[in-house]
């Protein structure tokens, strides 16, 4: 009772510790899950140029695209249509472009003319149609009219000021004659040339050194190249959950078991009962059902469709042999020899088919099942007497319009190509048989027109399970990843990996919305675990994925910027020797005639035909347009300054060059050139606007 009383006398002090404890607790919360900007996603998920983009709004749009699947690429297709809508429509603002009700119906015209509802009795677009039918939905469904159609006619008017204001962009590209002309010359000018080629593979790249500073000096002088968004570095150690060969061996067990017969007692009789194994049952398919992942497969195989085991120790065997457990990919099967027969190896067959009312090939039919087998028997009968009829019957009554004009024909065709029933009768039979098959599209008047290549084949019955770890060994690899990360986080990741016989694997340049990780999939988990800041730079984490487990290490962050000069070193190293080695073999062209320069540096001077300005290729060589573009602007004859190319150093010289016909316009062109540059001009608004804009984005705190 006395510590109950000082308990009541400090009532006011517990409450206070209290509340400060769940605000810590929910305060630590808000952190882990994002913060501030976590919390402020669920409102806005996005900012452009200091406007809102409501995170309401982008699910109802990413929901109708996705249809409640929000995989990343649905989340960035939406987010860039809404951001590319956004800023065109501050453009238009500006702009001043403003629409009415001409541009609706335009607009409306545009999206709808093909829709036969409001069309008229010509099949042509009709907008008084459109009016009746939104009077009626404002009318009779007036809520669907303000969520539904307002929409659509605010989504209309957007449309057009959009029309509008990108025709008053390409408006603005337009071809002179000259530039038409300037257009057609380099299509078709070609010129003849001579010239020598200082190769930078003549000097060994352990005679140019390339510095660190010299890396960071090209890419800071080169920093559009260079940019990057915020990245994440991974590696990572995958475990397979696989089966084991005592997993193999248990399945190859438990078949090997099915074969004989089993003596169980049988409480109905009070003895003891023999249950038929696979070797002697009288059932296959109900055996064969009952035991394996895959359905009996009733179907006559020739030699060499069969596995090359099975066919070496079943195809000449005796009927009931049992062969088996062997491995075939990731299955161990149980086979066994049912039956064998003559038949073709293809069949030319043509057939009538008479559908009932009820099934899915009855169109407009109303005949019951009765009066389609009566129909079927009687074209039969028709058709047997005289085979010359089934064309024209065929044409009159097939229900199957793909080949009923052709007289009902289906070409050659292979065993198992139809269903079971029509497919037997057809291989089971002869040459010249006509019948009747009943199948689930209907009653089918058969008629087999040729059979080739008549040979053995069998009905082999087979026994399938499926490759997959036991329990133990499931539980063996879940403790080999617990382990391994237990030792990665003390040992070092490499040094544990190596320890146990695992590979260590590069990710790199992991994007904060990407949801793809190479040798996991689609784990969009593993991304947010990696982009968490309160996930340092040597975190280490096990994931479950499908094939198992993805111990993932994050190596290094990436910072929004200009790339390190580690990542890059690889690829401005190349470039950096090239220019040096160019300094190197310009400094070995001492002589001004091409046959000089060859004689002193060891090589020839070759020749090059037709070579034009659009290709920029040149024969012997390859890609080489700022050659191509030099030996352009050289008058003939003349031998140029050495011109450093992609492969090496050129010395030219034009020897002659065949103009392109003159046309008596270039409009034409002009007019081409224009068009093409409009058709681009759309993408190329859109990415100036976004290199200039001002965007927030929150999508990595919702998805």
């Amino acid at each position: 009772m006395a510590v109950l009383n000082k308990i009541r006398q400090r009532s006011f002090f517990l409450i206070i510790i209290i509340a400060l404890a769940l605000f810590a607790f929910v305060l630590a919360d808000l952190f882990r899950s994002g913060g501030f900007s976590g919390s402020k996603a669920q409102k806005t998920i996005g900012e452009i140029n200091g406007n809102e983009i409501r995170t309401q709004d982008f699910q109802k749009n990413l929901d109708q695209v996705s249809r409640g699947r929000n995989g990343m690429p649905a989340v960035n297709s939406v987010w860039d249509q809404m951001v590319e809508k956004e800023l065109v429509g501050q453009q238009i603002e500006k702009a001043g472009i403003t629409v009415d009700s001409e541009h609706l119906k335009g607009a409306i015209e545009k999206a709808y003319a093909s829709d036969p509802t409001f069309q008229n009795e010509n099949g042509v677009f009709d907008y008084s149609k459109v009016q009746s039918f939104v009077t009626e939905m404002k009318e009779t469904n007036p809520q669907r009219y303000q969520s539904v159609w307002l929409g659509l006619e605010k989504d209309r008017l957007q449309a057009a000021a959009s029309d509008i204001y990108f025709d008053m962009v390409k408006a603005g590209i337009n071809f002179s004659n000259k530039e038409g002309e300037i257009a057609y010359n380099a299509n078709n000018e070609t010129l003849n040339l001579k010239y020598v080629q200082l190769p930078y593979t003549t000097i060994a790249d352990s005679l140019v050194s390339v510095s660190k500073s010299d890396i960071s000096s090209y890419i800071k002088s080169n920093k559009n190249q260079y940019m990057q968004d915020a990245n994440v570095d991974l590696a990572y150690i995958k475990i397979d959950e696989v089966a084991s060969l005592e997993d193999e061996q248990e399945i190859s067990k438990g078949l090997k078991a099915l074969i004989g017969d089993t003596v169980e007692y049988n409480n109905q009789i009070n003895a003891n009962d023999t249950i038929p194994g696979f070797a002697s049952t009288t059932n296959v398919e109900e055996f064969v059902n009952a035991n394996s992942s895959q359905k009996y497969n009733a179907n006559f195989q020739f030699k060499n469709q069969l596995n090359k085991e099975v066919a070496n120790n079943l195809f000449d065997a005796p009927i009931g042999k049992v062969y088996g457990p062997y491995k075939e990919g990731s299955f161990i099967k149980l086979s066994k020899l049912v039956a064998e027969s003559k038949m073709p190896d293809s069949a030319k067959a043509s057939h009538i088919l008479i559908a009932w009312e009820g099934l899915r090939t009855a169109q407009e039919v109303t005949r019951t099942k009765e009066e389609a087998k009566a129909l079927a028997d009687s074209i039969s009968n028709v058709v047997s007497k005289s085979k010359r009829k089934f064309a024209a019957l065929a044409e009159a009554f097939s229900a199957d319009k793909s080949n009923s004009a052709k007289g009902g024909d289906l070409g050659y065709f292979t065993p198992g190509r139809m269903v079971p029933a029509f497919n037997d009768y057809i291989f089971n039979g002869k040459k010249g048989d006509v019948g009747v098959v009943e199948t689930q599209f209907g009653y089918h008047v058969i008629y087999v027109e040729d059979q080739k290549n008549i040979q053995k084949a069998v009905k082999i019955a087979t026994i399938t399970k499926a490759i997959e770890p036991s329990e133990k060994t499931i539980g063996d690899i879940y403790a080999k990843n617990s382990n391994l990360v237990q030792a990665a986080k003390s040992n070092g990741f490499s040094e544990a990996a190596k320890e146990a016989g695992f590979t260590v694997s590069p990710v790199n340049g992991v994007k904060e919305l990407d949801e793809n990780i190479p040798g996991a999939g689609q784990q969009r988990s593993i991304v947010r675990w990696a982009f968490n800041e309160d996930n340092k730079e040597g975190a280490i984490k096990s994931f479950e994925i499908p094939s198992g487990y993805f111990i993932a290490k994050i190596v290094r962050r990436n910072k929004k910027g200009l790339k390190s000069v580690e990542s890059v070193s690889k690829e401005v190293i190349s470039v950096l020797r090239k220019e040096k080695k160019a300094v190197l073999l310009k400094d070995k062209i001492k002589a001004s005639d091409l046959e000089s320069i060859a004689v002193s540096n060891g090589t020839k001077v070759k020749s090059a035909s037709a070579v034009s300005l659009k290709s920029g290729s040149i024969s012997g060589v390859g890609v080489e347009k700022k050659v191509v573009g030099a030996a352009f602007g050289l008058a003939e004859g003349k031998v140029s300054s050495p011109i450093v190319g992609d492969k090496g150093v050129y010395v030219v010289s034009v020897t002659s060059k065949t103009p392109a016909q003159k046309l008596a316009s270039y409009k034409g062109i002009a007019n081409k050139e224009a068009s093409s540059n409009a058709a681009a001009a759309k993408n190329a608004i859109i990415t100036a606007l976004k290199s200039k804009a001002e965007i927030v984005d929150r999508r990595s705190d919702l998805y």
